[in-house]
C-alpha cells in the first residue's frame, strides 16, 4: 500500500468514499505537472529511518505552490508515473554507512529500468519514469547520517540536527519554486 504523509494507525477510520478523500492524503492519484517532487522514503517505525518521511511531511506543511511531495516506506514502480510529471524530483532517504554529514548530489538514471527486488533505487526510478513515460527530470538525492535504527517513531537528536539541515539545503536548491507566494 502507497503512503502519503497522513498516515492511519492500525484501527482507526481510514477515509471510505472518494468525498472524504483529498489529494492531499492521496497525491498519487493527482495527474498533473509537478515543477517539484519530493519524496522522502523510509521506515517510520525504525527511529531515524523515517527521516526521509519526515522531510516530506514537513515540505507539504509548508504549502509551497508547485510542490508536491510524497512520504513513502519505498520506493515502487507506481512512483515513475508522478516522477514523470515532475519538472524537478528530490529523493530524500536515511544513510547508516556514510559521513556525518547531510549530503546533495545530482542523480542520473540507470542504463536499464529493470527491477530485480521489490524495492527501487531512485537511478531506477529515473530510468523507469523515462521508458514507460518518456520523461526524467532532473533529479537529486539528499542523504541524511542517521545513528538510531532501533524499534520507535522519534528521530534522534543527531537525526533530527540532520533533518534541520536537509532542509535547508532542499529550500537552497530551487528557492525560485520554494519561496512561498
Amino acid at each position: 500500500m502507497l503512503t502519503t504523509s497522513k498516515e492511519f494507525p492500525l484501527g482507526a477510520r481510514t477515509p471510505s468514499s472518494a468525498t472524504e478523500r483529498s489529494s492531499k492524503e492521496f497525491p498519487l492519484a493527482d495527474k498533473s505537472h509537478t515543477p517539484i517532487l519530493i519524496i522522502g522514503y523510509g521506515n517510520t517505525l525504525r527511529s531515524d529511518d523515517g527521516v526521509g518521511p519526515k522531510i516530506a511531511e514537513a515540505v507539504l506543511n509548508m504549502r509551497f505552490p508547485g510542490v508536491q511531495a510524497l512520504a513513502m516506506p519505498q520506493l515502487t514502480p507506481e512512483l515513475a508515473d508522478p516522477i514523470s510529471r515532475a519538472d524537478v524530483v528530490i529523493f530524500v532517504d536515511a544513510a547508516v554507512d556514510s559521513s556525518r554529514e547531510v549530503k546533495l548530489r545530482k542523480l542520473l538514471p540507470t542504463e536499464s529500468s529493470q527491477i530485480i527486488a521489490h524495492a527501487c533505487n531512485p537511478r531506477t526510478m529515473l530510468a523507469l519514469a523515462r521508458d514507460v513515460f518518456d520523461h526524467q527530470p532532473d533529479a537529486w538525492l539528499v542523504t541524511i547520517p542517521v545513528e538510531n535504527l532501533e524499534l520507535g517513531e522519534q528521530l534522534s537528536v543527531f537525526a533530527q540536527t540532520g533533518l534541520d539541515r536537509a532542509l535547508k539545503k532542499i529550500l537552497a536548491l530551487a528557492p525560485k519554486v520554494l519561496a512561498p507566494g
